[in-house]
């Protein structure tokens, strides 16, 4: 049964806009469309974890520029790859994880839109995967067990038949 839900951060909790820097000391930070609809109807049902592979943010910063939208109230667990020491899509980064936030593989959904770090990583590492494929980009996406176009797709009904 699953019993936790991975997120990527950027391009898929929050835009990444590409503006140098960390997110949090950015101009303008945005939701991405659907996000906290999608996060407000998984929260009861899920622990929600976020996990990025930012090279410009730590773990606080990253919360930091959460708390700029009120999204850093629908995560339970943050982590990143300055703390883990590991990034996407090595699998030790998934291990990694899961393991400090005390769940098992099988017990876990990795929802990100890059296919290569994300998805394949996430595979890799033994978990399920939801592609957040928002640009609708061609291909057989082979490790992905469930391919959506819009994050409001994504709701308990999906996750229970993953």
């Amino acid at each position: 049964m699953i019993k936790a839900l991975i997120f990527d951060w950027g391009d898929t909790i929050m835009r990444d806009f590409a503006l140098p820097g960390p997110m949090h000391l950015w101009a303008k930070v945005d939701w991405v469309p659907g996000a906290e609809k999608m996060l407000q109807s998984m929260q009861a049902n899920y622990t929600c974890i976020i996990a990025t592979s930012a090279d410009c943010s730590h773990t606080p910063e990253m919360i930091m520029s959460l708390k700029r939208v009120g999204a850093e109230k629908y995560f339970q667990k943050f982590f990143s790859q300055k703390e883990l020491g590991y990034k996407k899509p090595d699998p030790r980064f998934f291990e990694s994880v899961i393991n400090q936030s005390g769940f098992r593989t099988d017990e876990c959904v990795m929802i990100g839109n890059s296919y290569e770090k994300d998805i394949v990583g996430a595979k890799n590492a033994g978990l399920k995967t939801i592609f957040f494929n928002e640009n609708k980009h061609d291909g057989g996406f082979l490790k992905a067990d469930v391919v959506v176009h819009r994050l409001t797709e994504i709701k308990p009904e999906l996750i229970q038949t993953i």
